[in-house]
């Protein structure tokens, strides 16, 4: 039967029962208990009311058994004329899988061991009109379990897993945070100037004010503005925006965590950074040693440190003080972006890192000493200039967090803003941010900022292979182009 008729016979089964006066989307009971809970304190012979969506119905002879649930647990109903009456009968008739409904009847244990209630009474909570898969494995398009969640959730428990999996996570590091004197606080997501981090922002416009604003690229310099005035340690776990590219590891509305705290370092974010993402792990799974797309991953501590320096250096000759074109020759000598003939520090920066990631190996790994010119933002070591208090971290082979000593030297900042600006694209150009300057010359305590991206982790320690796969709703094209590419 083709999906238009199964609605148009749902339909009419609605109208039937509203012509016979019921209510096919009433209200729940108040003395409804939760379907798991039912389960777990199961007595025989007590009478009880669950709710829930009907998953399957079985009809044998004059007894239909049918699948109940909720979002604790599953218990079967068995249904008999009998038990419900003749009119109960004629309305049961009327209801299909995927409608929900409250039920109240005795429960009693089957000879095979399965939780049972025998239906007394029952009232419809709603009434579905479009069929759910009858088995995921017919739901093959994986666009389509994108674009339809809640079809994805109400058929894949692995799925609903994955998402319980993602608010254990959060609830983790929140507590962590919580717990070690941390304010979660809350930064704009529209600024005037975007910042705090390297990316394309989404634009938009303020019609009272007439102004453009700009879509958050990354909280920092306002949660940095906050260690000013004196909230020592602060935290958001935070929606971010950025208008690029889509990968198995980007969406272009994204969920990262960033921290700050005052009178640290970039040493003590990689403290902060493991007893984390351990924490998590330990929340989720209950252990440290995790496996990510086949590849064993011990997150035991302490975790390995290697220098992007003399990496750079050893593969490609690059170092730090060499111009970006010189970096660009570099690169082609070893037959490198060979297609590119002028690129930014930043450019072939991302050149680079994405290199180096296939080759830093799947056990965590925080890579040290990137070059002061590619980290407007971090402190400059004392022993090096050219090299800056930064790591990034990454696990199972991509860049898992990002954390500095935050540069705090007012003038400095400035200076490196205007060099950073004087780089960018024509298409590119932004404003200086004067009133974070400003903010700076009042003064900011040696500080420690580590950003760790929320929805990778969530990859990682659920194994997903996609960053699709741990967002609810994942940004995808209108169905028309869908269709069309």
């Amino acid at each position: 039967m083709e999906i238009h008729e199964i609605r148009a016979q749902r339909e009419n089964k609605l109208k039937s029962l509203r012509d016979k006066g019921i209510d096919a989307f009433s209200a729940p009971s108040p003395d409804r208990l939760p379907i798991g809970e039912v389960i777990k304190d199961f007595k025989e012979g007590s009478r009880t009311t669950v709710s829930g969506r009907i998953m399957a119905k079985r009809s044998h002879g004059k007894v239909t058994f049918v699948d109940l649930r909720d979002a604790t647990g599953r218990i079967q109903l068995y249904v008999k004329a009998d038990h419900i009456g003749p009119e109960g009968a004629l309305v049961f008739q009327e209801i299909d899988i995927g409608d929900f409904i409250t039920a109240f009847g005795e429960l009693f244990m089957t000879h095979t061991g399965e939780p049972t209630m025998k239906l007394e009474k029952f009232s419809i909570l709603a009434k579905s009109l479009m069929p759910l898969p009858e088995k995921w494995h017919g739901l093959k398009d994986v666009e389509l379990r994108y674009r339809q969640r809640y079809l994805d959730l109400i058929s894949n428990e692995e799925v609903k897993s994955v998402f319980k999996s993602r608010c254990a996570i959060i609830r983790s590091i929140r507590s962590y945070l919580d717990s070690h004197g941390y304010l979660e606080v809350e930064t704009p997501m529209m600024h005037d100037i975007p910042g705090g981090a390297a990316g394309r922002p989404f634009k938009t416009h303020h019609n009272a004010f007439d102004m453009n604003l700009y879509m958050r690229i990354a909280p920092e310099l306002y949660l940095k503005r906050l260690i000013v005035g004196g909230l020592d340690r602060v935290y958001e776990i935070n929606r971010s925006f950025r208008n690029e590219g889509i990968s198995t590891r980007h969406n272009p509305e994204f969920t990262m965590l960033e921290a700050y705290c005052a009178y640290s370092n970039f040493e003590g974010m990689m403290d902060l950074a493991e007893e984390l993402i351990v924490n998590a792990a330990q929340a989720t799974g209950g252990t440290t040693e995790i496996v990510y797309q086949g590849t064993s991953i011990s997150l035991a501590r302490p975790w390995r440190r290697v220098s992007f320096a003399h990496l750079v250096k050893d593969k490609f000759g690059i170092d730090p003080s060499d111009e970006p074109d010189v970096m660009l020759q570099k690169l082609h000598d070893k037959n490198v972006a060979k297609d590119s003939t002028k690129l930014s520090r930043s450019q072939v920066t991302k050149v680079i890192e994405d290199i180096l990631e296939e080759e830093i190996g799947a056990n965590p790994t925080f890579v040290t000493d990137f070059f002061t010119s590619m980290s407007p933002l971090a402190k400059t070591r004392k022993d090096n200039p050219l090299l800056s208090e930064r790591f990034e971290l990454y696990i199972a082979g991509f860049e898992m967090g990002n954390a500095y000593s935050e540069l705090n030297d007012a003038l400095e900042q400035k200076r490196r803003f205007e060099e950073e600006i004087t780089e960018l694209a024509t298409d590119e150009k932004k404003s200086l941010d004067e009133d974070y300057c400003l903010a700076l010359e009042h003064g900011m305590p040696a500080t420690g900022g580590l950003g760790i991206g929320v929805d990778r982790l969530v990859m990682l320690l659920t194994n997903q292979p996609s960053i699709r796969d741990v967002i609810l709703f994942p940004l995808l094209k209108p169905v028309e182009e869908h269709h069309e590419s």
